[in-house]
């Protein structure tokens, strides 16, 4: 079932999402509701908070866009938490939470993160390079932040009043 990707400046989105504590078919719906709502939108990853569910749940797969469904290469992350990072990197980044607008963005470039899968199981995953990026900005999702959030004070400023101002006028 495709879900409603709530955009900038949708008050939704400055929300903390809580830890998930029970693992059952819900959860596992919910997950698989966000895969393909993610694969509808062309995005390479999703956050719970962007379809209104305030719960640490993500989805990535960086093969979205292949034509053949066989290659795509899913990961679901519960209650995520990133316990190591090093290196740094800047990339341009873009958001389905934030429409038509992209920019620069400094991140580490390789992290080591825990957690758990949608039957409660623990794993440890150390990712780098484009996989490190999608995933540190999803988790900032979790904590309400925006790559927006990210710009320096006055683009933010900016960005934000332009942003606002284009929902305003598509309304």
């Amino acid at each position: 079932m495709l879900l409603q990707i709530h955009t900038f400046p949708d008050p939704i989105l400055k929300q903390v999402a809580q830890s998930i504590e029970v693992f059952d078919d819900a959860l596992r719906k919910t997950a698989d509701d966000m895969l393909e709502t993610m694969y509808a939108s062309n995005g390479i990853g999703l956050a719970a908070i962007q379809v209104a569910i305030l719960k640490q749940l993500v989805v990535v797969d960086l093969l979205s866009g292949s034509e053949d469904e066989s290659e795509r290469d899913p990961h679901i992350f519960v209650n995520p938490n990133i316990t190591e990072q090093s290196g740094e990197t800047i990339s341009e980044e873009g958001c389905l939470s934030v429409e038509e607008f992209r920019a620069e963005v400094k991140r580490a470039e390789r992290i080591t993160l825990e957690y758990q899968d949608v039957e409660g199981q623990p794993h440890t995953l150390v990712a780098e390079d484009l996989m490190a990026i999608c995933i540190q900005h999803e988790l900032d999702h979790l904590r309400g932040v925006l790559f927006i959030d990210h710009l320096p004070s006055l683009k933010q400023k900016m960005v934000k009043r332009r942003l606002a101002k284009q929902v305003r006028l598509s309304a």
